[in-house]
């Protein structure tokens, strides 16, 4: 079953929507897990299929849209803050655990967090902050921004992506207005956030399908603040909480020489790292067999902690 529900934002003028699915067979309250996406992500792409595997495990799943994307309220459109998106994903617990309205829904004590890319490392932040948070799954996170930029772009790409960046700062101090950058795109006749040429088909192919409120672009200024985005000091804080790291084999999207050495600073013996073989960033999106392992891995890890645990 899916319904639409919305709650406030840190910030109670913003309103954040949500999906909730629950399981169409037995009965609340269900635990639950909340799903963010990543780069310019809408709740209607591809977090859905990755829904259904913990529909089938019994848990329920809560997919929102961040402030400023999809049908959640914010302005600039299409700003991406990673922790304002942090701060989301919290509020969203807050919801569950406090509104009337998921009373013998939701088992408030049985809340993990999921996350996908940039919200990979998202749901690491969260679930060393937040003690409410039970169980965490982090699927190819970016762990350190400003590598992961530098790296894609290489040295001269990253010269002119950090020269648009420092002209659009001056222009958007002078005028109040925020730029604008794709995504992703041929890095060789334009400069993109991320220049890898598998992306865009792929996330094209979703928004025609499935996902229509996807929009292709950040606010430049996303671009500062994806530099500034590092995880890493918050894996010591995660002491207790079970965490899985899913990681493609050779992802040089999301780097994952970065990833394997981060799961290894995560403090909790409770901990599973497990590298998918013979995949890539984009197969967990466009390979529905790929998909299907790593939603698989993710349920039955939530499973094994949120349900057969307690």
């Amino acid at each position: 079953m899916k319904r639409a529900v919305e709650f406030p934002s840190e910030n109670p003028r913003e309103l954040i929507r949500a999906d909730l699915f629950t399981p169409d067979e037995g009965k609340g309250p269900w635990p639950v897990i909340v799903m963010g996406g990543g780069w310019c992500y809408v709740k209607e792409l591809i977090m859905p299929e990755y829904a259904q595997f913990f529909l089938r495990e019994g848990l329920a799943a809560l997919i929102f849209d961040y402030r400023c994307l999809g049908a959640s309220d914010g302005e600039p459109r299409q700003h991406l803050d990673p922790w304002k998106q942090i701060a989301d994903y919290r509020s969203a617990v807050d919801a569950l655990s406090y509104l009337d309205e998921y009373e013998g829904v939701i088992d408030r004590e049985r809340i993990g967090v999921w996350g996908i890319s940039y919200s990979g490392g998202h749901a690491l932040v969260v679930g060393a902050l937040d003690p409410r948070v039970k169980c965490v799954v982090s699927q190819i996170p970016i762990i350190e921004g400003w590598y992961n930029s530098m790296r894609a772009h290489g040295s001269v790409g990253f010269r002119e992506l950090t020269a648009l960046v420092n002209r659009e700062r001056r222009q958007r101090y002078r005028t109040g207005r925020h730029g604008t950058i794709p995504h992703s795109g041929d890095p060789k006749t334009e400069v993109v956030t991320w220049p890898h040429p598998e992306t865009r088909p792929v996330f094209m192919k979703i928004k025609e399908t499935t996902a229509p409120r996807h929009e292709h672009y950040s606010t430049i200024q996303s671009v500062e603040h994806v530099w500034a985005y590092d995880v890493r000091p918050y894996l010591p804080r995660i002491l207790d909480t079970p965490t899985l790291m899913i990681v493609a084999e050779g992802d040089d999207l999301t780097m994952w020489e970065r990833e394997v050495p981060a799961f290894g600073e995560i403090a909790t013996s409770k901990k599973k790292l497990f590298v998918q073989r013979k995949s890539t960033h984009m197969s967990m999106y466009s390979n529905l067999s790929h998909l299907a392992i790593a939603g698989k891995e993710a349920a039955d890890w939530c499973r094994q902690w949120l349900i057969e645990s307690r």
